[in-house]
């Protein structure tokens, strides 16, 4: 029996789906199911309950699967002992995390980790918020990285990493393009392309708002901050976004950004992972080089929005 085959029997407990369980091992569905009915008839013993709406496993199969996932959490721990004095690390990181991170930021981490470990093979995901959460706790991905955090109750640890500036962005022709600061109160009567009322940045925008009295004019709403920033572009409205998000536009011409001086908003990043997850060495080293890069961030990445997480007060988040 192949150490594999019992990391696919706890992927298919813990996703409850056959073709979830396939597509994290790069299998099909059909090769997934062939295992479980291998180990079925090694142990003469039904170990999932298929005629059920939700896949369960049996109360042998639970028994096994309490036994797999011991196992497999001791084979990364034995791996990571046999590794950790070397730098030939090898292995998969399973990554998820919410759009504008990943294609606006996370690029310049992986590049480095990438660079000192180019072994690591690192599989990003793109997703929203919940599926995120979703994903971490059904081990589907190993960490997952979302903006300003919601208080999830079941088996997520979150680390702050750094929080972005949060700007104004506007059509180079409008009219508050020529400022170089502006208020939140200059705001009142503008027409205001929002994030949906879903997404936490938005939540977080609104409370900024609510703190000045200001209530937008909503023009728009959208759930990420490309179709946001596209709006913008033809002048349907102002938009408040991480600095990070449009640096192209800025050196492009297409936008003007502009900070605030009566709130420095911040929009908190942080890193979740299962509370008892037992990580290979890859995704423990993906970790504490992740850390150590956003703990020394330089005056490049400072100038491009990035901020440390010290900077972004708790008091800050949506309630």
């Amino acid at each position: 029996m192949h150490i594999e085959t019992l990391k696919i029997f706890c992927d298919l407990i813990e996703t409850k789906s056959f073709s979830k369980t396939a597509k994290l091992n790069y299998l099909s569905q059909s090769a997934v199911s062939q295992q479980i009915k291998q180990l079925e008839e090694r142990f003469e013993k039904r170990l999932v309950e298929r005629g059920v709406r939700t896949l369960q496993p049996t109360e042998g199969g639970k028994i096994f699967y309490k036994g797999c996932r011991d196992i497999l959490d001791r084979y990364y721990q034995l791996e990571r002992s046999l590794t950790e004095d070397t730098n030939v690390i090898g292995g998969t990181v399973k990554i998820s995390v919410i759009y504008s991170i990943g294609l606006h930021e996370m690029p310049y981490f992986i590049k480095e980790f990438l660079r000192k470990y180019p072994n690591v093979n690192v599989h990003i995901e793109y997703a929203r918020a919940p599926r995120i959460y979703d994903d971490v706790c059904a081990n589907m991905s190993d960490i997952g990285i979302v903006a300003i955090p919601g208080k999830d109750r079941r088996l997520v640890e979150t680390n702050a990493l750094f929080s972005d500036q949060m700007v104004l962005i506007t059509h180079p022709g409008h009219a508050l393009a020529s400022k170089k600061k502006v208020k939140l109160e200059d705001l009142k009567g503008v027409p205001f392309v929002a994030f949906e009322h879903s997404i936490p940045t938005r939540k977080y925008i609104d409370k900024q708002l609510r703190k000045h009295s200001v209530k937008p004019d909503i023009a728009m709403e959208f759930d990420n901050v490309e179709t946001i920033k596209g709006a913008v572009e033809i002048d349907a409205g102002v938009a408040i976004v991480p600095l990070p998000s449009v640096q192209r536009e800025i050196s492009n011409g297409t936008l003007k950004a502009i900070k605030f001086t009566d709130a420095n908003m911040k929009r908190p990043i942080c890193m979740i992972y299962r509370k008892d997850k037992i990580f290979s060495t890859a995704g423990r080293k993906f970790i504490d080089e992740l850390e150590e890069m956003v703990n020394n961030l330089g005056p490049e990445l400072v100038k491009m929005g990035f901020a440390t997480k010290g900077e972004c007060c708790q008091e800050d988040l949506p309630d």
